[in-house]
This record gives structure tokens, C-alpha cells and sequence, in this order.
């Protein structure tokens, strides 16, 4: 049985199986579509922003 979803772009019908180039999207057009909705802060991740320091590994701190 092969399982599909829905383009998270268009919402159309994708097969998910090795042979589908952009899956989980229907063609590059909505995965470009969505890459753009995230660079430009349209999709976001629900969460805190974290601070400067806190992102920073230890041992390299900044003025």
C-alpha cells in the first residue's frame, strides 16, 4: 500500500515513496513557496526567542 499526503503548499494528494522528488511537496513551486514563508518569518516554530548569549556555545563569550 502506498501512502500518500497532502502538499503542506496546495493541499494536493503526494505518494510518499522514494521516486517523489519533493516530497512532502507536489513539485519544487511549493517547496520554494514554503522555504520563502520561512525565511521571511511567515512559518515560525512557537517558542521563546533565545537570547544572544544563550545560543552562544560556552567558552566563547562576546562584549
Amino acid at each position: 500500500m502506498i501512502m500518500q499526503v497532502n502538499c503542506p503548499t496546495c493541499q494536493k494528494p503526494v505518494e510518499w515513496v522514494a521516486t517523489s522528488e519533493f516530497r512532502p511537496f507536489c513539485c519544487e513551486r511549493c517547496k520554494l513557496i514554503d522555504l520563502g514563508e520561512w525565511a521571511s518569518g511567515e512559518r515560525v516554530i512557537p517558542g521563546e526567542d533565545a537570547s544572544p548569549q544563550e545560543s552562544q556555545p560556552k567558552g566563547y563569550e562576546f562584549d
